[in-house]
């Protein structure tokens, strides 16, 4: 089975290690492949609102009679889900409100179960590369990230069955720091976070800030689609990472999770910073002290926000978005990353207490510079689209809705295909209305 993706190969990519290419051309569009995943697991937010087993997005799924947190579209469902389901079901029972892994540990509890049954076996979604053989960076993790691995280690043994083979301590920070490095995280139309999946053959596409191809899920498969039009010999590229920000602060998250640094066009150019920092324009030259300054300012309070949005009330959090803006707005222009990621935040709080009027006079601002900033056919400026589309129609503003709905239409069909569901369900919408 191994090697047999058609118009694919496993070659070793200079300077990146091993990786894809392709030996046919593929038009921009174009599947080169999807993957079932190896494991997946729904996050524990969306149960109810997706069916565990084929994460199908539907309302009035049927309940696990035993604990009653387990929806499926139907029997067949339930049946295919509880190998999985079986490892969960009677612990979320006996601990109640106190069962809490982490949904890494969970993933990894379905990784173990699936090795465990699988033996010898080559799992379909292994045909490039085998889960034993995804990349570590163990000895590259720093103590945080050792102790926060422990600590899922800790909730692997106390929630999870006897009957389950778990390795030895060693062996377990290995496929921890594995899943960490080559975990996909599975997203919704606008970019919601649903659940985490493992695919091996995926995990062999190298990074670039210019990617090739981009990944989508339909149901729990991972889909590859060109973003380029692409010819015989050509790397498959994804992006690890979000791309609006500047290339100091790619690489800084590139270091950060994935430990190396991106040598692609764009990372020696660095060509669209100057726009990504773009400021204010002033009758006297901003002396560069103070935008160094400010751009120390505006990295902080993304850090901080981060670390405060599950603390803080809405409305502190929209205060922290305002009192930002306005002390970076005295220096960079409201194009400039940094003003577009608050903004952003400050959208997801007004949509989060049902400010509509809030949330588009935001939006507004940002969609823009989205569709500059990014590269083409970027799911960050569909999913805006999308959100902006729809609380467009939630205030009867038709025409500006079907407009915004439309763009996100002309995006999606080629991220995802023309027939995935999102798509018919996103015609409807416009058909509707």
């Amino acid at each position: 089975m191994t090697g047999l993706i058609e118009g694919i190969e496993k070659f070793d990519s200079p300077r990146r290690g091993r990786g894809l290419r392709v030996t046919r051309p593929f038009k921009v569009g174009e599947l080169l492949f999807s993957s079932p995943a190896y494991s997946y697991v729904l996050s524990f937010k969306e149960k109810g609102s997706y069916c565990d087993f084929c994460f199908s997005r539907k309302e009035g799924l049927a309940r696990c009679g035993k604990c009653k947190k387990g929806f499926y579209c139907n029997a067949k469902c339930q049946k295919g889900d509880w190998s999985m389901h079986k490892l969960e079901c009677s612990a979320m029972n006996a601990f109640g409100e106190n069962w809490c892994p982490s949904e890494t540990t969970r993933l990894v509890a379905r990784i173990l179960a699936k090795k465990q049954k699988m033996v010898k076996e080559r799992c379909v979604s292994e045909k490039m590369l085998l889960i034993e053989e995804l990349q570590s960076h163990l000895e590259d993790e720093d103590n945080e990230k050792r102790e926060r691995t422990e600590a899922d280690i800790a909730g692997l043994h106390r929630f999870y069955p006897k009957h389950l083979e778990v390795p030895d301590q060693k062996d377990l920070f290995t496929l921890f720091s594995q899943v960490a490095c080559n975990g996909f995280t599975m997203e919704d139309d606008e970019l919601s976070h649903i659940g985490t999946a493992v695919y091996p053959d995926v995990a062999l596409i190298n990074h670039s800030c210019l990617p090739t191809v981009i990944v989508t899920y339909n149901g729990t498969s991972a889909e590859v689609r060109a973003v380029q039009d692409m010819k015989l010999g050509d790397e498959v590229l994804i992006s690890y990472i979000d791309l609006l920000y500047p290339t100091d602060d790619r690489n800084n998250r590139l270091r950060e999770c994935y430990y190396f640094t991106c040598d692609c066009l764009e990372c020696k150019t660095k060509s669209k910073d100057k726009a990504k920092l773009k400021l204010r324009k002033q009758r006297d030259p901003i002396e560069p002290h103070v935008v160094n300054n400010m751009i120390c300012y505006a990295r902080n309070t993304v850090r901080e926000f981060r670390a405060f949005k599950h603390v803080k009330t809405p409305s502190e959090l929209l205060e922290m978005c305002e009192q930002s803006l306005e002390k970076m707005g005295a220096v960079f222009d409201d194009s400039n990353v940094y003003m577009l990621h608050m903004m952003y935040q400050a959208m997801g709080v007004c949509i989060y207490m049902q400010d509509a009027d809030g949330a588009i006079r935001y939006g507004e601002k940002i969609l823009k510079p989205y569709s500059k900033l990014y590269p083409p056919y970027s799911l960050n400026v569909s999913s805006m689209y999308l959100k902006m589309g729809r609380i467009y129609m939630t205030m009867e503003r038709h025409s500006e809705g079907i407009s915004a709905l439309k763009k996100a239409m002309a995006v999606m069909e080629v991220a995802h295909g023309k027939n995935h569901p999102f798509l018919r369900e996103l015609r409807k919408e416009i058909g509707q209305k």
